[in-house]
């Protein structure tokens, strides 16, 4: 007798980081989890720390790979047809385990069965099954729409989408997952990836914009930008003086800029330790908040300015404490932003 029908569908999930004993971090993952009559399929797993493969910092060939497989447009990663449900958040070996499943088709259903712990290329149902899991039916056409939407868009709107998106490479440490977060909060698609070594080039060509982390070495950076170079791509990097979220985001906007330098009304920003010097091509309201380090390596941030401006040029006194170490002047208006760092000394 074939199993009843399920609902399914997908809602954003997290897996939370931590700093543990002997300085040891877990690593902060965002992903979609699967939703089977409304309920996260997670939940069933009785304090299970793994993560969906539909994982938001992942590059988005990666993600299409994994949406494929779930759609059956792709060979299954492992045998007998079993596909991983959820696996390890620190990385992508089996042999941490995760849950797998066969995923099959039955007329236009999709049907998920066999759920079972896995560490091996091979699979004891006797001693790792999840008896009490599925077999669970899905309408195909539902199934398939949910999925989909995880896929990127194509001609004029994927060309925009590639407009919006930005690569932060380096290990998934907190500053780059928070400014993954805040980026995408305004309308910014943001991927992480620890270096560019297999990646295609056409899938290079979609960044216009780079982000080097904090600890990203300079052979690391030299092999990035040869890789986006082979690829004939057309990249800005962005390698923030100071690793405050807030800049690293109004660094990655101007470079995202593509309007021309004579039709915006911010066209310069400069600073010192005892003035920043602001021009404007119209009135319009500026804000100038400086951002610094402070010796426990702490983002600081002080607003300095927040006023209307008429056309010209502006100096601006910066308090020597809000620029102390090493610091950044960020400076905004309608439609315009300017970063600037400020020398040491």
């Amino acid at each position: 007798m074939p199993a009843p029908y399920a609902t399914f569908g997908l809602a954003p999930a997290m897996r939370a980081g931590a700093v543990l004993a002997g300085g040891h971090h877990r690593a902060h993952r965002d992903f979609m989890d699967f939703l089977v009559d409304g309920r996260p399929l997670l939940f069933r797993l009785s304090d299970l720390d793994a993560v969906s493969p539909l994982a938001s910092d992942v590059p988005p060939a990666v993600l299409t790979t994994q949406v494929r497989r779930l759609l059956l447009e792709a060979e299954a990663p492992l045998a007998g047809g079993r596909h991983v449900i959820y696996g390890c958040p620190e990385c992508e070996s089996i042999a941490c385990g995760a849950v797998t499943a066969v995923i099959e088709r039955d007329g236009t259903d999709v049907v998920w069965r066999d759920f079972a712990w896995q560490t091996y290329a091979s699979v004891d149902l006797e001693q790792g099954g999840y008896r009490e899991m599925g077999p669970y039916r899905f309408d195909g056409e539902q199934y398939r729409r949910e999925l989909e939407r995880l896929l990127p868009p194509s001609g004029p709107a994927a060309r925009a989408s590639a407009a919006r998106r930005v690569l932060l490479i380096g290990a998934r440490v907190a500053v780059l997952a928070r400014l993954a977060a805040a980026l995408r909060t305004i309308g910014i698609g943001a991927d992480i990836a620890a270096d560019t070594e297999r990646v295609p080039a056409q899938e290079l060509r979609a960044y216009p914009v780079v982000v080097f982390g904090p600890a990203v070495t300079e052979p690391q950076r030299t092999a990035v930008r040869h890789a986006f170079r082979q690829a004939g791509a057309d990249t800005a990097y962005v390698d923030g003086p100071v690793p405050a979220v807030p800049v690293l985001v109004a660094q990655v906007e101007h470079a995202l800029d593509r309007v021309a330098p004579a039709q915006r009304r911010l066209v310069r920003l400069d600073a010192t330790h005892g003035t920043a010097t602001v021009e404007v091509t119209s009135a319009c309201r500026v804000s100038l908040v400086a951002y610094r380090v402070d010796r426990l390596s702490r983002p600081r941030a002080q607003e300095v300015f927040s006023g209307l401006l008429e056309p010209g040029e502006h100096r601006i006194p910066l308090d020597g404490r809000s620029v102390k170490g090493r610091a950044c002047v960020v400076a905004r208006t309608t439609g315009s932003v300017l970063t600037a760092p400020v020398p040491h000394g």
